[in-house]
């Protein structure tokens, strides 16, 4: 059984419920820890490993997390990014990182065993959304109310891609003569970003980076 056949089977063994709760946010979602809790029975023979760098991307700088599946005769890998939010009140400097860290190695594992994450972002406060619409102005007798359908919430590939099409645009403006060179290399010459599919984005990135160091 090559790696890809081992990745197969855990992909369909493996289930990550979600078992802890967004108070604020008022929904469910697994954590990084709850992945590998659980991935771990399923190994056999397989090494799974995690491991982290920093990306800089204009004037930002991601976590770029690596999740590798490794049998000793053959490896996959998915990458997970995560950018540090530098307003995130409570936190100190290494507290940032390791959340970031956490982010970006649950987006690997995610991609890497086929989890979705709908509703994710597990540590969004939302109290201040909410408490801006609780005093929103409420409209007079005489006006004519109008109730919008409720925006329907992004899933965790659609937040994802949205981050992965703005590091691409981050790209072009870094090198737009490496751009092309590797979205040459990699058949999407002349596609917009918004055109690709997340994999499509992640490995221009990959190849992007490796390029340009």
């Amino acid at each position: 059984m090559n790696i890809f056949e081992k990745l197969a089977k855990i992909q369909s063994s493996l289930k990550v419920p979600k078992d802890q709760n967004n108070n604020f946010g008022k929904y469910k979602y697994r954590s990084c820890e709850d992945i590998l809790s659980k991935v771990k029975p399923l190994l056999g023979d397989c090494i799974l490993t995690l491991t982290d760098d920093v990306i800089n991307l204009g004037d930002r700088f991601y976590i770029k997390s690596i999740a590798t599946l490794n049998d000793g005769d053959g490896a996959v890998s998915v990458s997970g990014f995560a950018r540090e939010d530098l307003n995130k009140k409570g936190m100190d400097q290494a507290q940032l990182t390791g959340s970031c860290s956490s982010y970006a190695r649950k987006y690997a594992l995610n991609g890497l065993f086929l989890l979705d994450d709908t509703k994710e972002i597990d540590s969004m406060n939302n109290k201040a959304t909410t408490q801006a619409t609780k005093q929103a102005v409420k409209p007079t007798k005489q006006e004519n109310v109008t109730t919008a359908p409720p925006a329907q919430e992004k899933t965790q590939e659609e937040i994802d891609k949205g981050l992965a099409v703005r590091e691409m645009k981050e790209c072009k403006k870094k090198n737009a003569i490496l751009f092309d060179i590797v979205a040459d290399n990699l058949g999407i010459y002349g596609k917009t970003p918004a055109q690709l599919s997340l994999y499509q984005c992640n490995k221009f990135i990959d190849e992007f980076i490796q390029r340009d160091k």
